[in-house]
Parts: structure tokens; sequence; C-alpha cells
């Protein structure tokens, strides 16, 4: 286990920043993604959580890790931010009956979500890419890996499980909290983000206040979607253990896990690095469901560690196309 000091920020302005763009992953499904660094160096896809668009790879971390030698793709998934809705309602009903029995049916699946993470890749032109995924998106990068081997040549999971229902469990207690009607606007959204992060966040990395409004604030504005967060949630209950599948997985990889994370419980990290050979699992005391800035170095430094260990060279060739 570990405890990181102080990082300082970096300036995302020296580092080269594309403008946002979209990519048709599927007849009905468009991704709004960016990009930071060179095309020439190592291709490095971030996949966001439940909910939560790709501003929340925090343009200062994209710039660290575009420093440390990575073309990094961060994207919203479908159903949040700027990305495609997908029509199609779910009840709370349904995410009862799905968390207290695994069963129902879905509007999409983890598959699908891994599809759009791949189809984002033969968008910009990309054979292969080291993948890095938090939760949710932790739960994409797996699923990935194992469904198209070739083209992950290194995963970091963060604060994330294998589908296994025996591990990585949510507090019971986050449960109504996070499934509650959300009625308002602007404001009652921020004070409601600034509320579940205050639970789910690091205890030993607190963030300002002030900080968590402007986030909140930054969502809100990008695009928000109740229902997609619901369809998103689903399709994470209904997910598959992935164990036995994740046993044979030649991937270099990365599971890092807070100590103190009640949404996704470190069983669930552990099982994952369990369950893969030559994983190297990083507990971080302290930190719960978030990305501390005071750990983005150790982040860092994880994810090019891991990526070193790949020892593939891919054609960078690929441009993006807006």
């Amino acid at each position: 286990m570990v405890r990181s000091s102080a990082s300082k920020p970096e300036n995302p302005s020296s580092v080269a920043v594309s403008e946002e763009l979209f990519a048709p992953v599927s007849p009905t499904v468009e991704i709004c993604y960016q990009t930071f660094g060179s095309p020439d160096d190592d291709p490095l896809l971030l996949v966001m959580g439940l909910g939560g668009p790709m501003i929340w790879w925090d343009e200062d971390f994209c710039a660290r890790l575009a420093r440390a030698g990575f073309h990094v793709i961060r994207y919203d998934n479908r159903d949040t931010g700027r990305s495609s809705r997908i029509n199609q309602r779910v009840t709370r009903a349904q995410l009862v009956r799905a968390f207290t029995t695994g069963r129902g049916s879905v509007p999409y699946s983890m598959s699908d979500l891994a599809g759009d993470g791949l189809a984002l890749l033969d968008h910009l032109g990309i054979e292969a890419a080291h993948v890095a995924g938090v939760s949710m998106g932790g739960m994409i990068a797996q699923t990935m890996a194992l469904e198209a081997p070739t083209r992950v040549l290194s995963m970091t999971s963060i604060m994330s499980t294998t589908g296994r229902r025996t591990v990585g469990w949510q507090s019971p207690n986050l449960l109504p909290t996070l499934i509650k009607p959300r009625r308002g606007g602007r404001e009652t959204y921020i004070e409601t983000n600034s509320l579940i992060w205050n639970l789910i966040g690091s205890p030993d990395f607190p963030v300002e206040p002030a900080v968590l409004r402007e986030r909140g604030g930054d969502t809100f504005d990008r695009g928000v979607s109740a229902s997609g967060v619901l369809r998103q949630m689903l399709a994470v209950l209904r997910q598959p253990n992935r164990t036995l599948r994740l046993r044979n997985l030649r991937v270099p990889t990365l599971v890092i896990h807070g100590m103190a994370d009640k949404m996704v419980h470190v069983s669930g990290g552990r099982a994952t690095a369990a369950a893969i050979p030559g994983a190297e699992l990083l507990l971080i005391d302290g930190m719960g469901h978030d990305l501390p800035v005071d750990l983005y170095d150790t982040f860092v430094d994880g994810i090019r560690r891991t990526a070193d260990r790949s020892g593939s060279a891919v054609d960078h060739t690929g441009t993006a196309a807006g």
C-alpha cells in the first residue's frame, strides 16, 4: 500500500490538444472525443466510469500523460456528455432486480460499450492501444482486452472489478442516493453532485467545495442524462463474471484501488489482480472512488510502467477525422 505526496500541476497549454471531434462508431451511436499530445507517441485510450464525461479525466492529468510519452485519447461514453443518447427507458424496478438477482434485460451491454471504444480506435486508424479505465471504465477496458486482445497493448484497471458479484460490492447505503430521482436545474445538479462526491471520494485527499461545484457545473453544461446513467448502471449490474476468462489474459496489467472505496470495494481490485497472470496490484491508503490530484504522478508513473512492459510498437500513422 502506498501514500503519495502532493504533486505540482502541469501546464496543459504546452501540450498539443485537439478540438472536440465526433466519431460514428455504429449506425446509431456517435462518440465525442479529444486528444492530447503527439500522434507519433504511444496511443492511450482513457475510459471513464458511470455517468462520467471525458472531462473527468482532468486536462492536467492528460497533459502529464502526454509528457510521459502518450498520445492521449479521452471520450464520452454513449449516454454521457456530448455522445449519443440511447432511446430506451430503464425503471428503478429493473435496477433493483438487477442489483439483487443479476437478472433482467438491458438496453446495451458491457460488450457494446467496449465495442464503442474499439470502434473509436478504428476511426482514428489505431490498430492497438494502451487502455486505462476507471470504475465502469475499468470493466470496459477488461472487456476490450478479452474480446480483442491483439488490440490492447497494456491495461490499467482503476477502482474496478471482475463482474463477480461476491467482490467489488457497492456499499448498500449508497444505492438510495444514486438512484434517487433528480429534479431541478443546474444548481440542484451541482449540489447533488457535491453530495455524491463527498460520500464516495477519498477521505485522505479531500476536494475543496469550490472545486466540486465547478466540476458539477461543467458536467451539467456538457450535458447530463439521468436516464443514461440508469442505462449504464443496468449494464454494470448485468455484466458477466469475467474471472475465468481473465485468467487466460496475457496483457501487461496494473490494477489500482483505494483502500477507502465505498463505491467498488477493494476486494474487486484484489480479485482483478489475482485473476490476471502477472498483474501488478497497487493499493492506496485513504483513496476512495475518485482520482485525487495528489495521486496524479502515482497514476501516470504506473500507467507508463505498465505500458513499457508490453514492449510493443504500433503504427501511429492514423489521423483523426472530424
